[in-house]
């Protein structure tokens, strides 16, 4: 394959994975995502997820490049071409007391990657990952008693609430490595998107009767930053042990807001009616986001080819989190992941299971929502696997496919409260490849 080609196929799939994010609806179904900016997604690879998320000491798994967003210092260690692509779905079962639940699938291209070393010790990486997630549309009902005795509450009155949208973020970083152990590394980020939020008051059982609805959209764009460092303890030339930490900052965003409250009717059919009027309207407001910063630490043991087993404790100042000048009312979040993996001969020629690698992990997380008194916990298991492909004719290319799934819950049925079940499930090709070389004629 040329060079041509590949850097051909390097902008296709970058701009195949632009409009597939840009234009994607909501892809999860939690009434939490409602709160803030939505639900933030860390960035990671389904190889580092299957192993409870841990990533900040981490670079290369299995003497394959990885690409680590989450700590740009690992770009460092890169030294070959990698590209990482892959997609996510997600399954979600709701359910709260005295409600009936409910059960919601996704499906979307999750993430693209690139990274290519610039010199022997240091690599440029670039690609498009989702920031957060919003999506719900759920109802609640308060019944008034008025008309008992028959089958129609003829005053109860129907809250709905409905979110559509995300931010996506569009990267470029640099690590590099000084002296033998030490990774410095840092990203710039393009943070952007749309969140659509409207609530909805009505009374279906009286007809005529003038509802109402608020619609808050937000545009949002800005720039962000991430850096990182990890530094190795070589114990032997196949056995390391790694330190690492890594931030992202307290930045700032732009949003421009519009916020229209309309009233509409239903006709005789239950079909909403075009909205009557508009009460109030105000587009083009311009205001900004503060984001939080969020501190990573981690540490690693790895045995190259073997087994590899680490921890990670992340601090989300959330409580910083501004928009539009007023205060999130989010506290700040703490999580722990831990996991590692295992390849029970990654040289066998004759066993191809013996080369896969197996993964596993868990987290527990102190989430950044409190709601009626309650702090909102997430507890998840994670597994997965690594499974290698043949390599090129001439041992200049690597493949391997990896899948993750992590099965947990969040919330509680507590205080009137939702707890869901969910399973999320992320399948991503990752390629290592030598570009660029020179060849020798003789």
């Amino acid at each position: 394959m040329t060079n041509y080609t590949r850097i051909f196929i390097l902008f296709l799939l970058t701009v195949s994975a632009s409009g597939a994010m840009a234009q994607s609806a909501a892809t999860t179904s939690s009434p939490y995502s409602r709160y803030g900016l939505g639900d933030y997604d860390p960035a990671l690879m389904p190889q580092t997820r299957a192993m409870g998320s841990i990533a900040t000491a981490i670079n290369r798994i299995s003497g394959y490049n990885n690409i680590n967003v989450l700590n740009p210092a690992s770009y460092g260690a890169i030294n070959l071409t990698t590209i990482d692509v892959g997609i996510y779905s997600n399954v979600v079962s709701l359910s709260q007391s005295g409600q009936t639940g409910s059960t919601n699938a996704n499906f979307r291209l999750s993430h693209v990657a690139f990274a290519i070393p610039v010199t022997h010790k240091s690599a440029l990486s670039f690609g498009l990952l989702p920031y957060t997630e919003m999506g719900y549309n759920y109802k609640q009902t308060l019944k008034t008693g008025y008309g008992t005795g028959s089958p129609v509450d003829t005053n109860a009155v129907n809250y709905v609430y409905q979110g559509d949208g995300g931010l996506s973020k569009a990267y470029l970083g640099y690590g590099f490595g000084l002296g033998k152990h030490l990774l410095i590394g840092a990203n710039i980020s393009y943070i952007f998107g749309n969140l659509i939020q409207t609530s909805s008051t009505e009374i279906p059982s009286l007809y005529g009767t003038l509802n109402s609805r608020v619609q808050s959209s937000n545009s949002i764009n800005g720039f962000n930053y991430d850096y990182g460092v990890q530094y190795s303890f070589d114990f032997t030339e196949f056995k390391h042990l790694v330190l690492g930490y890594s931030a992202s900052t307290a930045s700032s965003l732009n949003n421009t807001n519009t916020y229209i409250v309309s009233q509409y009717t239903y006709d005789s059919s239950g079909n909403e009616n075009v909205a009557a009027d508009s009460v109030i309207s105000r587009t083009g407001t311009k205001t900004k986001i503060k984001l939080p910063q969020i501190n990573h630490f981690g540490v690693s043991y790895q045995s190259d080819g073997k087994f590899l087993l680490g921890a990670d404790y992340t601090i989300g100042n959330w409580s910083s989190l501004t928009i539009s000048g007023a205060n999130a009312g989010f506290q700040n979040s703490k999580t722990v992941n831990v996991g590692g993996q295992i390849t029970p001969n990654s040289s066998s020629t004759h066993n191809y299971f013996a080369r896969v690698d197996y993964r596993f992990g868990a987290i527990y997380d102190d989430t950044y929502l409190s709601l009626n008194n309650t702090t909102i916990k997430k507890y998840a298991l994670t597994f997965g696997f690594g499974l290698p492909l043949a390599p090129s004719q001439n041992l200049t290319s690597f493949y391997k496919i990896n899948f993750s799934a992590e099965l947990g819950q969040r919330g509680t049925l507590t205080n009137g409260l939702v707890k869901e079940n969910y399973v999320n499930l992320h399948l991503g090709f990752t390629l290592n490849d030598k570009w660029f070389q020179k060849y020798k004629f003789e």
